[in-house]
C-alpha cells in the first residue's frame, strides 16, 4: 500500500512531466492550478460516468476545491507571461476583465454547488453546468 507521501510524489511527478519543458516560472505555476481543476473535475466525472463509485462527500470536496482554485485564476495571470508551452492567448491580458469576471463566475458556481451533490444523478447537472463555466473562458481565452 502506498503512503500519502508516497502518493503525493507520484502525483506531483506525474504533473511534472504533462508539463515538461515549461520555462517559465508564472506559466507553469498557471498550468498547475489549472491541472488541479481538470483533477477534481475527473473526480466528479469518473462518478457520474459510473467508472467510480459514487461518493457524495468526495464530489461535494471536489466542488469545494474546485471554487477555491478558482479563486486564484485572476492572480495566476496577473502576469503576462508566456512559454512555448502555454495555451493562454493574449487576449486573456487585452481583456483581463471579462476574463476574470469569467473566473468568478467558476469560483461562485463550483461554491453554490459544493454540498449540493446528495446522490449520483446530481452530477450530471453539476457538471454541465461547470463544464459550460469552462468552456466560457476556454473557448475565449485558450488556444
Amino acid at each position: 500500500m502506498k503512503t500519502p507521501l508516497v502518493m503525493a510524489m507520484i502525483l506531483a511527478g506525474t504533473a511534472a512531466l504533462a508539463h515538461g519543458g515549461v520555462q517559465n516560472a508564472d506559466v507553469m505555476n498557471r498550468m498547475m492550478g489549472m491541472s488541479e481543476l481538470a483533477k477534481q473535475m475527473k473526480v466528479i466525472g469518473t462518478m457520474a460516468k459510473g467508472a467510480t463509485p459514487f461518493d457524495a462527500e468526495a464530489a461535494n470536496a471536489a466542488l469545494a476545491r474546485m471554487a477555491e482554485e478558482a479563486s486564484y485564476i485572476p492572480a495566476l495571470f496577473e502576469t503576462e507571461a508566456d512559454d512555448p508551452k502555454s495555451e493562454a492567448l493574449p487576449l486573456i491580458w487585452q481583456d483581463f476583465g471579462t476574463f476574470t469576471t469569467r473566473a468568478a463566475e467558476l469560483e461562485r458556481l463550483t461554491r453554490d454547488l459544493s454540498g449540493t451533490v446528495a446522490t449520483q444523478a446530481d452530477l450530471r447537472p453539476v457538471m454541465q453546468q461547470v463544464g459550460k463555466a469552462c468552456s466560457a473562458c476556454h473557448g475565449t481565452f485558450r488556444e
